[in-house]
């Protein structure tokens, strides 16, 4: 009789390559290796001989580079969606697009469980597993960091032991770095010097995606880029889909240091946790499509979209992509774009984005009004009639005082 599968989200790197062989061990599991490409580069050299040699029946390296632009990046960057002001959501978005994929592999090699290797003290472990439960509810999540009654290894020497014991010889060292996570989007980096807050950033020893705003080059580089309906078209005369275009303004904004983000977040579990983010083609794309915005969205839906953009970030933070909610406020956004389309110009100078103009057949900008010289559209008079009735509330309310102060007084 086979052996029941499981599909273990597959990254490559010591902490999956050890779970290969304590499934087998643990469960009997044949163990399905899916590793989600959603950016990571070169980090998947390799991959099908290591799963392979450490125990793995197959290996799936399912590409959603596209998807995971167009159908997770991008609703975000058309709601604005930022968490606490500064993080632009590059793991929290790449987690259900990879839970999503990790359920098409297991519905297709009929497996019992989906395993990861996220810890339990991190965010991933949330988003992982509520994104299985929302697309398959009857598939078994095994969680091993989370299983100390089997799972004993706590440490990267321990899972080297645990390899080597295994008849796993692979170019793991004991040497420390950074805990990182890359995609399309961003690369993260926490641990060393960054788990004391009062500790500067080793930028020299860290940086993968960018140089500092102090070592990029003392000239501006100028961009023009195109949106149709809240979604980036061209960037320099040279159109091209989504993730092109990110991939283009990672290399512009990592040569000008652009998106460099030293942050202490609330985690969901709890606890705050410090890291730096590089999102150099990230900060652009979401600068340019907010400059094109303030031309084309009139003021009270730009200040609902405000709120709801936040609402989306803390949403998608905590792994809540396949839920109504988010589902509703992202179809509340999709109404706003549909007149954000336009050029805008930027210039990119030692870590900033300096705004050069836009324009939009949409615009909302009437230079007739604006304009300090009076127009056909609008009478200096209409405004006493306004300030009358805008400022009436406020009259009321001081009328009211000043008599209760007056009565007080006279008694």
């Amino acid at each position: 009789m086979a052996n029941e599968k499981v599909v273990l989200a597959y990254s490559g790197g010591l902490d999956t390559t050890a779970i290969i062989p304590w499934l087998k061990e643990q469960f009997g599991y044949d163990v399905i290796c899916c590793c989600v490409d959603c950016g990571q580069g070169n980090e998947l050299d390799g991959l099908e001989e290591r799963a392979r040699l450490s125990g793995a029946s197959k290996l799936y390296i399912e590409d959603i580079n596209d998807e995971f632009a167009e159908d997770f990046i991008m609703p975000c960057v058309k709601a604005g969606a930022v968490y606490e002001n500064k993080y632009l959501l590059g793991t929290s978005m790449a987690r259900p697009a990879i839970a999503k994929k990790l359920v098409e592999i297991a519905r297709k090699e009929g497996a019992v469980a989906i395993c990861h290797g996220a810890t339990g003290k991190g965010n991933d472990q949330i988003r992982f597993e509520l994104g299985i439960k929302a697309l398959a509810p009857d598939i078994k999540v095994i969680a091993p960091w989370r299983m100390t009654d089997v799972w004993t290894m706590q440490s990267r020497e321990d899972e080297l032991a645990y390899c080597k014991k295994h008849g796993i010889d692979l170019p793991f060292d004991h040497s420390q770095s950074y805990s990182r996570d890359r995609n399309l989007w961003h690369i993260s980096h926490e641990g060393l010097e960054l788990e004391d807050p009062s500790l500067e950033p080793n930028y020299d020893h860290m940086l993968v995606l960018s140089v500092t705003p102090e070592k990029a080059p003392d000239k501006v580089t100028e961009v023009t880029m195109t949106f149709e309906k809240g979604i980036p078209t061209s960037v320099n005369g040279e159109y091209m889909k989504v993730a092109d275009i990110i991939r283009t303004l990672n290399k512009l904004g990592g040569e000008n240091g652009i998106g460099i983000v030293d942050i202490v977040e609330n985690r969901v579990v709890g606890m705050k946790s410090r890291g730096v983010y590089e999102t150099p083609g990230g900060t652009i794309l979401m600068a340019a499509h907010e400059q094109l915005e303030e031309l084309c969205l009139d003021r009270a839906t730009l200040e609902e979209k405000k709120i709801l953009g936040e609402k989306l970030a803390q949403v998608v933070y905590e792994g809540k992509w396949f839920t109504p909610l988010c589902e509703a406020i992202r179809a509340f956004v999709d109404v706003t774009q549909e007149y954000v389309t336009g050029e805008v110009h930027f210039k990119l100078y030692k870590g900033n984005i300096i705004k050069a103009g836009e324009t939009s057949p949409y615009s909302l900008y009437n230079e007739s009004l604006a304009s300090f010289t009076t127009g056909d559209m609008y009478d200096h008079h209409d405004a006493d009639g306004f300030i009358t009735l805008f400022g009436l509330p406020l009259k009321v309310r001081a009328m009211k005082l000043q008599e209760v102060k007056t009565k007080g007084l006279t008694r």
